[in-house]
């Protein structure tokens, strides 16, 4: 799976500083028209694959792309990621971003865009970029435009042991809201903790709330309820009743407030022991679960958040993200080169067979040989709509409070209209 901890880091938006990060690095961009007087185009790439194996096969991958086009160059500028979106802040703000860079789209690319600082690629890419899998595009098409190629996808969704559900007289995993709640009733009349939740952490608690809002209000409300400002529609208050509904059965194991995500004594590693039966998580869960635990195996099981009854959403309705990369206005045609490189079916295998990303290009889905990453990938081919994770969809002030307040509302301090209400007072403050 690569570095999924990593991946998951990338999708939390947080206020971040306006600083210049860990380390001051030269300007982005300035010379990639120029190059040097033997006509060579240098092109920076900032990514945050710092670690391994991701950090050798993109390297790997920059001298493939060298060696096919010996009149680029390609500048490699390597990040941690929260150091990353520190710099990316302050790049902003000078209106000078990299020729290629790293972007969870969203909120953030959303500003850049305003800001006249991302080139539009929907003519340049469009031959190829239309054949790679739908979904994994949307959280960089803004106003019917794309902004960004993707690189990986992925989806949130329960992870659950086999044998635990087996113990607790549970033959299929459950397709609607009552039969999950029925189901969490089951593990715990049979002595087993239905759910592990990083309650110290917050963001895993939001993924709760976020699908229950797509689910009664809709997948549209939600970008709706962005645009608008507004969180306080009766679907979203709904939304937090059904969650209210789940913690007043006590599902999750004792001492979640204070636990986080990827502990020896965490989310994953009570699920990876089997000492809890579900976990609500992306498709990285397998990898950290057995890092933090001693892992499930052939008893792990996925399924997709359930249809709420009486609601406007769909189970084929997917809340996800991944990674893509951006280019800066007026980038050379090298950096669209690049682009259609990186998002080629060759490039796409080594990435999956080599990263463990899931693929965005249809054609290198036969890679794939774990059967919980063959199911997530199922569902992404199938889905008939994707919400991008909140706290990169919306403004990073308004994606922290999301995850702040659905996390009160599990601890029992605020109700569901307040989650609502302070969502909404957030994102009119940002205005």
């Amino acid at each position: 799976m690569g570095d999924p901890v990593l991946s998951r880091r990338g999708f939390l938006a947080a206020s971040v500083a306006a600083g210049l990060g860990a380390t001051a690095l030269s300007g982005c961009g300035g010379d990639s028209d120029g190059g040097s007087s033997s006509g060579t185009t240098t092109i920076e790439w900032w990514n945050i694959s710092t670690t391994q194996p991701t950090k050798t096969v993109w390297a790997a991958l920059a001298k493939k792309f060298e060696a096919r086009n010996p009149k680029v160059k390609l500048k490699i500028v390597q990040l941690e990621n929260d150091a990353y979106k520190s710099k990316m802040t302050a790049l902003t703000a000078s209106g000078k971003l990299p020729d290629v860079f790293h972007t969870w789209g969203g909120g953030v690319l959303k500003q850049q865009v305003a800001a006249g600082l991302v080139e539009d690629l929907t003519s340049g890419t469009k031959p190829w970029a239309d054949t790679l899998l739908p979904v994994a595009g949307q959280p960089y098409l803004l106003d019917g435009k794309v902004y960004g190629i993707p690189f990986d996808i992925g989806m949130i969704g329960f992870w659950y042991n086999k044998s635990l559900f087996r113990k607790a007289g549970i033959t299929t995993p459950p397709t609607t809201w009552s039969g999950f709640l029925d189901a969490v009733r089951k593990l715990k009349s049979a002595g087993i903790t239905p759910l592990a939740l990083a309650g110290k952490e917050k963001w895993p608690g939001m993924y709760y709330w976020a699908y229950l809002a797509m689910r009664t209000a809709g997948v549209d409300a939600l970008r709706e309820a962005g645009d608008s400002k507004d969180f306080t529609r009766p679907g979203f208050v709904a939304a937090g009743q059904h969650l209210k509904e789940l913690a007043a059965l006590g599902p999750f194991q004792k001492g979640f407030l204070g636990a986080a995500y990827s502990t020896p004594t965490g989310q994953a590693a009570t699920v990876g022991n089997g000492k809890a039966a579900m976990e609500l998580m992306g498709q990285w869960a397998p990898v950290v679960e057995a890092d933090a635990g001693k892992g499930l195996g052939a008893d792990l099981g996925f399924f997709p958040f359930p249809e709420v009854e009486g609601g406007k959403g769909k189970i084929t309705e997917v809340f996800g993200g991944g990674g893509g990369h951006a280019l800066r206005k007026g980038a050379p045609q090298a950096a669209v080169d690049f682009l259609k490189f990186f998002a080629s079916e060759t490039t796409d295998r080594e990435l999956v067979r080599k990263t463990g990303v899931l693929p965005v290009v249809p054609a290198a889905e036969d890679v794939l040989t774990d059967p919980n990453l063959k199911a997530v990938q199922a569902q992404l081919k199938a889905a008939t709509g994707f919400q991008l994770y909140l706290d990169q969809a919306y403004a990073p002030a308004v994606g922290q409070e999301v995850n702040d307040s659905v996390a009160a509302l599990i601890a029992g301090s605020k109700s569901p209209a307040q989650v609502t209400q302070s969502i909404t007072r957030t994102a009119k403050e940002e205005q």
